[in-house]
Protein backbone atom coordinates (compact mmCIF):
# COMPACT_ATOMS: atom_id res chain seq x y z
CA UNK A 1 0.00 0.00 0.00
CA UNK A 2 1.72 3.22 -1.20
CA UNK A 3 2.67 5.50 1.75
CA UNK A 4 2.51 9.59 1.65
CA UNK A 5 5.86 10.32 2.89
CA UNK A 6 7.40 13.69 4.75
CA UNK A 7 8.28 16.37 2.15
CA UNK A 8 11.86 17.94 2.90
CA UNK A 9 11.93 21.57 2.83
CA UNK A 10 14.09 24.07 1.65
CA UNK A 11 17.87 24.28 4.15
CA UNK A 12 17.45 20.48 4.10
CA UNK A 13 20.57 19.33 3.01
CA UNK A 14 19.03 16.50 0.58
CA UNK A 15 17.52 19.56 -1.07
CA UNK A 16 20.33 21.13 -2.79
CA UNK A 17 22.33 17.73 -3.89
CA UNK A 18 22.88 16.27 -7.31
CA UNK A 19 20.64 13.18 -7.36
CA UNK A 20 22.42 9.73 -8.29
CA UNK A 21 21.34 7.54 -11.50
CA UNK A 22 18.82 4.63 -10.21
CA UNK A 23 20.40 1.77 -11.07
CA UNK A 24 17.98 -1.26 -11.37
CA UNK A 25 14.85 0.40 -12.00
CA UNK A 26 13.09 -2.76 -11.57
CA UNK A 27 13.83 -3.51 -8.07
CA UNK A 28 11.30 -3.55 -5.43
CA UNK A 29 12.54 -0.72 -3.26
CA UNK A 30 12.67 1.61 -6.76
CA UNK A 31 8.96 0.70 -7.47
CA UNK A 32 7.83 1.30 -4.10
CA UNK A 33 9.56 4.54 -3.82
CA UNK A 34 7.53 5.67 -7.45
CA UNK A 35 4.28 4.59 -5.83
CA UNK A 36 5.05 6.22 -2.76
CA UNK A 37 6.22 9.56 -4.81
CA UNK A 38 2.83 8.86 -6.41
CA UNK A 39 0.98 9.20 -3.26
CA UNK A 40 2.34 12.05 -2.00
CA UNK A 41 2.28 13.97 -4.82
CA UNK A 42 -1.60 13.58 -5.11
CA UNK A 43 -2.67 14.19 -1.68
CA UNK A 44 -0.33 16.97 -1.28
CA UNK A 45 -2.41 18.52 -4.31
CA UNK A 46 1.06 18.47 -6.44
CA UNK A 47 1.89 18.69 -10.28
CA UNK A 48 5.13 16.87 -10.20
CA UNK A 49 7.53 15.93 -7.23
CA UNK A 50 11.19 14.15 -7.30
CA UNK A 51 12.61 12.18 -5.18
CA UNK A 52 15.53 14.21 -3.18
CA UNK A 53 12.08 16.36 -1.76
CA UNK A 54 11.31 13.15 -0.27
CA UNK A 55 14.22 12.65 1.29
CA UNK A 56 15.73 10.21 -1.20
CA UNK A 57 19.10 11.41 -3.39
CA UNK A 58 17.82 9.38 -6.60
CA UNK A 59 17.00 10.88 -10.29
CA UNK A 60 13.42 10.14 -10.16
CA UNK A 61 10.49 12.41 -10.86
CA UNK A 62 7.02 12.42 -11.15
CA UNK A 63 5.05 14.32 -13.13
CA UNK A 64 1.38 14.33 -12.42
CA UNK A 65 -0.40 18.37 -13.93
CA UNK A 66 -4.16 18.53 -13.67
CA UNK A 67 -5.98 21.92 -13.55
CA UNK A 68 -6.08 22.99 -9.78
CA UNK A 69 -6.87 26.39 -7.56
CA UNK A 70 -2.91 26.54 -8.15
CA UNK A 71 -2.43 26.37 -11.55
CA UNK A 72 -5.93 26.53 -12.92
CA UNK A 73 -4.73 26.17 -17.01
CA UNK A 74 -2.66 22.96 -16.13
CA UNK A 75 -3.16 20.53 -18.51
CA UNK A 76 -4.45 16.47 -17.71
CA UNK A 77 -1.37 13.92 -17.06
CA UNK A 78 -1.83 10.74 -15.84
CA UNK A 79 0.69 10.59 -12.95
CA UNK A 80 4.08 9.45 -14.64
CA UNK A 81 8.01 8.38 -13.58
CA UNK A 82 10.82 9.59 -15.23
CA UNK A 83 14.00 8.00 -14.19
CA UNK A 84 16.95 9.25 -14.86
CA UNK A 85 15.85 11.70 -17.14
CA UNK A 86 18.22 13.95 -19.27
CA UNK A 87 17.55 16.93 -21.41
CA UNK A 88 18.27 16.44 -25.59
CA UNK A 89 17.35 19.69 -26.87
CA UNK A 90 15.47 22.82 -25.89
CA UNK A 91 14.59 26.30 -27.79
CA UNK A 92 16.43 29.20 -26.58
CA UNK A 93 13.07 31.03 -25.92
CA UNK A 94 11.91 31.50 -22.24
CA UNK A 95 8.49 32.66 -20.80
CA UNK A 96 8.10 33.59 -17.55
CA UNK A 97 5.09 32.35 -15.50
CA UNK A 98 4.40 31.36 -11.92
CA UNK A 99 5.82 28.21 -9.95
CA UNK A 100 5.59 27.35 -6.68
CA UNK A 101 7.36 24.24 -5.28
CA UNK A 102 6.18 21.44 -2.00
CA UNK A 103 9.46 22.28 -0.54
CA UNK A 104 8.78 25.89 -0.57
CA UNK A 105 5.61 26.36 0.76
CA UNK A 106 4.12 30.00 0.84
CA UNK A 107 6.14 31.12 -1.52
CA UNK A 108 5.53 32.15 -5.52
CA UNK A 109 8.22 33.26 -8.02
CA UNK A 110 8.00 33.90 -11.53
CA UNK A 111 10.14 32.30 -13.50
CA UNK A 112 12.14 32.00 -16.93
CA UNK A 113 12.12 28.46 -18.38
CA UNK A 114 12.06 27.36 -21.74
CA UNK A 115 8.82 26.57 -23.67
CA UNK A 116 9.61 23.75 -25.41
CA UNK A 117 11.98 21.45 -24.25
CA UNK A 118 12.93 17.21 -25.65
CA UNK A 119 13.96 14.52 -22.76
CA UNK A 120 15.01 10.93 -22.86
CA UNK A 121 13.83 8.90 -19.51
CA UNK A 122 13.23 5.65 -18.40
CA UNK A 123 9.34 4.89 -17.35
CA UNK A 124 9.16 2.36 -14.45
CA UNK A 125 9.33 -0.58 -16.47
CA UNK A 126 12.98 0.47 -17.85
CA UNK A 127 11.90 1.53 -21.21
CA UNK A 128 13.60 4.33 -22.54
CA UNK A 129 11.53 6.91 -23.76
CA UNK A 130 11.41 10.22 -25.83
CA UNK A 131 9.30 13.16 -25.30
CA UNK A 132 8.46 16.41 -26.32
CA UNK A 133 7.34 18.52 -23.70
CA UNK A 134 5.71 22.36 -24.56
CA UNK A 135 4.28 25.21 -22.35
CA UNK A 136 2.97 24.41 -18.61
CA UNK A 137 4.51 20.51 -19.18
CA UNK A 138 8.12 22.00 -20.42
CA UNK A 139 8.02 24.25 -17.26
CA UNK A 140 7.11 21.41 -15.05
CA UNK A 141 10.01 18.97 -16.71
CA UNK A 142 12.09 21.90 -15.90
CA UNK A 143 11.12 22.60 -12.30
CA UNK A 144 11.24 19.02 -11.06
CA UNK A 145 14.59 17.77 -13.05
CA UNK A 146 15.91 21.58 -10.89
CA UNK A 147 15.12 19.03 -8.03
CA UNK A 148 17.56 16.62 -9.54
CA UNK A 149 20.38 18.60 -9.71
CA UNK A 150 20.39 20.26 -6.43
CA UNK A 151 18.80 23.57 -7.45
CA UNK A 152 14.97 25.10 -6.60
CA UNK A 153 12.89 27.47 -8.35
CA UNK A 154 13.86 30.71 -6.29
CA UNK A 155 17.32 30.22 -7.89
CA UNK A 156 16.05 30.89 -11.23
CA UNK A 157 14.44 34.65 -10.71
CA UNK A 158 15.72 37.14 -12.32
CA UNK A 159 14.82 39.85 -9.34
CA UNK A 160 13.18 39.44 -6.16
CA UNK A 161 10.58 41.67 -7.25
CA UNK A 162 9.26 38.29 -8.71
CA UNK A 163 8.76 36.54 -5.65
CA UNK A 164 5.33 36.66 -3.81
CA UNK A 165 3.46 35.18 -0.96
CA UNK A 166 0.91 32.20 -1.87
CA UNK A 167 -2.01 34.59 -0.72
CA UNK A 168 -0.96 37.07 -3.11
CA UNK A 169 -0.60 35.16 -5.67
CA UNK A 170 -4.03 33.12 -4.88
CA UNK A 171 -5.72 37.16 -5.49
CA UNK A 172 -3.72 37.57 -8.16
CA UNK A 173 -5.34 34.02 -9.76
CA UNK A 174 -8.87 34.94 -8.65
CA UNK A 175 -8.60 38.53 -10.32
CA UNK A 176 -7.54 36.60 -13.59
CA UNK A 177 -10.45 34.35 -13.28
CA UNK A 178 -13.08 36.76 -12.62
Amino acid sequence: MPQHLEIFQLGAPIIRMVAKRVPDIKAVEIQTLIDDMIQTCVESKGVGIAAPQIGHSLAIMIMASYPNTRYPYAPQMEPTALINPRVIDYTEEQVKDWEGCLSLPGIRALVPRHTYIEVQYFDREGREQTVVFRDFLARLFQHEYDHLIGKVFIDRVESTQDVIMEKEYQRLMRKEID
